[in-house]
């Protein structure tokens, strides 16, 4: 058995004179929850389709369960589960009809299938609705079926890409919950997302902005190491305008919005509270709170986005 159930070396992908993915190394271990954590169009799900052997690589290597993704894109698409983004199941399919033809599609005997239909339809909470067009169905149900039809066969490595884009919160936290089931129970989950939030449940993470890794490691381990200077957290009113006069700042490192909010990276958590109070009050902003925080998965990406956009300025190169 390979020591890891992934492994990526320098992975490429070009479409003419596009890079879609640049040089990506990484390695996933047995068991683990493993986030892709990147906006869209940052080359996550061009890295997933070359992984499950759906697309050949421009250059660079890949295995996946031990099998090589250039040399043997059949045996990887037998040893994985795959979710896509809009689910691949069949609309005028009945919920049965569905699963059953995932399982004819992995090679399962009709005994096997029926011996899973049960468990997918627990699993999904469709108990009694095995007749039901997949049409019908709300888009958490159809997530939790697709989820159900992609692990029929119990692949022991499972792909899910951008499985819970316009799913409400609720059916996102539910999906969660399955997906923390299945890696207890030794299945390899690679999920690719743009939700930082859902990132937090990942036991190892990468960051990828523009086919490049900009940064790696458990979610504490990338909110520890990459961003040393103080966040602050400042509420005011008129968020937007507040943050356009902190940018103008020399002492403001970085700003975003976070919710209603603002999130100001400083040199120092003192003064920069002082200065943040002072500045705004100067200009008529009436501030609320300013709280040191711990940086969000999404400060992180905002600041290694900028430090990246910064390095040809400086004349510093890739990452």
């Amino acid at each position: 058995m390979p020591e890891h159930a992934i492994e990526v070396k320098s992975l490429v992908k070009r479409f003419g004179d596009f890079t879609a993915v640049d040089g990506v190394s990484f390695e996933v271990e047995r068991g683990r929850i493993f986030g892709f954590l990147g906006a869209n169009g940052a080359g996550k799900s061009t890295t997933i389709r070359m992984l499950c052997g759906l697309l050949d690589p421009t250059s660079g290597t890949a295995t996946v369960g031990g099998y090589d993704i250039r040399r043997e894109p059949e045996r990887v698409k037998r040893a994985i589960g795959y979710m896509s983004q809009r689910f691949s199941l069949y609309e005028d399919l009945s919920v049965a009809e569905n699963i059953r033809f995932f399982g004819g599609a992995y090679g399962l005997t009709r005994k096997a299938v029926d011996a899973r239909l049960a468990w997918v339809l627990e699993m999904a909470g469709l108990e009694g609705r095995g007749r039901s067009l997949t049409r019908t169905l709300s888009v958490g149900w159809k997530q939790r079926l697709a989820l159900g039809c992609a692990i029929l066969h119990e692949p022991r490595i499972v792909f899910l890409d951008e499985p819970t884009g316009g799913v409400d919160p609720a059916s996102r936290r539910r999906f969660w919950e399955l997906i923390n089931s299945l890696s207890e129970g030794g299945i390899t989950v690679f999920v690719t997302t743009h939700y930082m939030d859902e990132a937090e449940y990942c036991n190892d993470i990468r960051l990828i902005h523009a086919g490049r890794i900009v940064a790696g490691g458990s979610p504490q381990e990338l909110k520890t190491r990459y961003i040393k200077n103080p966040i602050l957290e400042v509420s005011c009113d008129r968020t937007v305008e507040a943050m356009e006069i902190l940018q103008a700042e020399p002492w403001v490192l970085e700003t975003s919005i976070f919710g209603l909010t603002l999130h100001i990276s400083v040199a120092g958590e003192e003064e920069g509270t002082r200065l943040v109070r002072a500045r705004l009050a100067q200009a008529g902003i009436a501030v609320d709170r300013v709280d040191r925080i711990m940086p969000s998965l999404e400060d992180v990406f905002i600041h290694k986005i900028e430090e990246q956009a910064a390095r040809p300025a400086a004349g510093e190169g890739g990452p």
